[in-house]
């Protein structure tokens, strides 16, 4: 009848919420102050948050999976996150 929900869901799900609505409120910021270089700045300010929540998120998947997940593939998650990082900075 009850559906729980598990702890590590829960906390990416949040994670991903409160992403979404700083974006959400970035794109407004940008919309009030109409001028391109705060625009730029915001968008700048934006670059870091991404990273830090496919961080955390992850950090909390994996630790969510910790008991079901071999070291093996633990590993290959983390280089497979460490690769998207890599992919996506700024040169």
């Amino acid at each position: 009848m009850f559906t729980l929900i598990e702890k590590a869901v829960l906390g990416m799900a949040v994670l991903r919420l409160l992403s979404g609505s700083i974006e959400i409120m970035a794109a407004l910021l940008m919309l009030k102050l109409n001028d391109i270089g705060k625009a730029m700045i915001i968008n700048g300010s934006l670059a870091f948050v991404g990273p830090v929540v496919l961080i955390l998120t992850t950090t909390i998947g994996l630790l969510g999976l910790a008991d079901k997940v071999s070291f093996e593939k633990l590993f290959w998650v983390l280089l497979g996150v460490g690769c998207i990082l890599y992919g996506v900075k700024s040169s």
